[in-house]
């Protein structure tokens, strides 16, 4: 029986501000506050409220037969805290309906996977609880940032103790393979791969509105007889995107909102049923590994990292930022940790692309590459500045970590001594009690002796003058 993978992924730019050389060494806040307020109010309002208020009503509508698969970003769960609150309380009640599943990624949506194994770990972990604190679940497949992948990567990510990943079914890796099969990591087999259709994602988040395309206008009875005529033995069909699709890059005029409403419907008819990314794992075998050696990605048509990576720039903030990757995660400073989270995002480095694209690339407040490249330099010359300060740089990591280990014991060595001290104050506090309760208690015969010797003398007095 084949089975419908929905995910949509939540994302939110964070805009760096026009920060000039001589910023260095005297401003150390690096964002523009307006315009991420405005954007992600513009993207609640324009697309994620109707696309979840929809999907919502979907699953009413369908008692639990339609189900769906969401990731956030930690920078964008942020954003929408300060700025979109209603967006996170419309997830929430999705989650309530036990018909959606949360995936893990890295909470900064950036390139750790490509540079440094134990940050990539810490950015997912943060992730992660996140995520549990939310929506009360643990993640148990893991999305990377724009479904970047390789057999490298999904060692970390299988060593992290992830049953499932999501990557791109990009066709320089299948071949002759499909996509509508589970696959398993070359190097790490206990992690099952699920291959987005690109053809059938594209159809919906890129192509939906375009008047010119030749599967103009699709509807969605012709969508799903697309999916039931393919092979019997072809059963996963996963459809990857962002959320912002639905309103954004597809606006709500095209109908877009009533085409997804009519899916589920449609496919029921064709005994087309949906999945969540844990229970394909769960219920479908692995038809055999997927040989990645080169990393891939589900961005423009070379599916690579290219677009982050592909000129000397790009590589040189890479290098520089990672550079100090170790001793930001050493130190554990909470606002160079933020920083470092907003810093980290990819599309820092895609605004510095040189590439020609498909899709369109909004540079924002940048003119060129070039100027992308110099206002990022200049604000991580100010944030490379500001960790060296913290730790001088003449200290090596290993000497910095031995350092911060030796303070850590430290503090947790007087923890241990304030929590034994507490325990004896109260051990004594109430040993005091009870003395003073049983000296209470060796007071009260001899008063209550004392009270019957006066009463036995005012009784003898009373007979007494009885008698006379």
């Amino acid at each position: 029986m084949k089975t419908i993978c929905l995910y949509f992924e939540i994302h939110q730019i964070i805009h760096l501000k026009r920060y000039r050389f001589f910023d260095i060494g005297t401003d150390h806040y690096y964002y523009d506050d307006y315009e991420n307020e405005r954007s992600i109010s513009d993207i609640a309002e324009r697309s994620y409220m109707p696309a979840l208020n929809t999907l919502l009503q979907i699953i009413k509508e369908n008692d639990r037969y339609f189900k769906v698969a969401f990731s956030l970003s930690g920078v964008g769960i942020e954003q929408l805290e300060m700025h979109a609150p209603q967006v996170l309380a419309k997830l929430q009640e999705l989650n309530e309906t036990g018909c959606v599943e949360f995936l893990a990624e890295p909470y900064s949506h950036g390139l750790s996977s490509l540079a440094n194994e134990e940050t990539f770990a810490a950015d997912v972990k943060k992730q992660c609880e996140k995520i549990e604190e939310y929506f009360g679940k643990k993640p148990t497949v893991l999305r990377n940032s724009s479904l970047i992948y390789s057999d490298d990567i999904g060692g970390q990510v299988a060593a992290m103790g992830f049953k499932g990943m999501l990557t791109e079914g990009a066709k320089h890796v299948l071949g002759w393979k499909s996509p509508h099969y589970v696959y398993n990591c070359n190097i790490a087999p206990n992690l099952k791969l699920l291959l987005r259709d690109v053809e059938l994602s594209d159809d919906i988040s890129l192509r939906f509105s375009n008047s010119d395309w030749s599967g103009y206008p699709l509807f969605a009875d012709t969508y799903v007889n697309r999916i039931a005529s393919l092979p019997q033995e072809e059963q996963v069909i996963n459809i990857f995107m962002e959320l912002s699709a639905l309103g954004i890059a597809q606006p709500l005029s095209s109908n877009i909102l009533e085409f997804l409403r009519a899916i589920p419907a449609c496919a029921k008819e064709k005994g087309i049923t949906f999945s969540t990314p844990t229970e394909i794992c769960k219920m479908t075998k692995s038809v055999g590994n997927l040989d990645v050696p080169d990393t891939l990605s589900w961005v423009d048509e070379e599916r690579d990292v290219s677009c982050w990576l592909g000129n000397a720039m790009q590589r040189e903030a890479f290098n520089k930022l990672y550079s100090i990757a170790d001793r930001v995660r050493i130190a554990q400073d909470p606002r160079v940790n933020q920083d470092w989270d907003y810093l980290q995002a990819s599309n820092n480095f895609r605004f510095m692309t040189t590439k020609s694209s498909n899709v369109g690339l909004d540079r924002g407040i940048y003119s060129d590459p070039f100027d992308a490249f110099t206002n990022y330099m200049n604000i991580l010359g100010d944030f490379i500045n500001r960790v060296n300060s913290l730790y001088p740089e003449e200290i090596d990591n290993e000497e910095l970590n031995s350092l911060l280990t030796t303070i850590k014991n430290q503090g947790d060595e007087i923890e241990m001594k304030d929590k034994e001290i507490s325990r004896l104050k109260t051990k004594l506090a109430k040993i005091e009690e009870a003395e003073q309760k049983a000296k209470a208690e060796k007071k009260a015969p001899a008063k209550k002796s004392a009270v019957k010797k006066t009463a036995a003398k005012k009784t003898a007095g009373q007979n007494d003058g009885d008698a006379r």
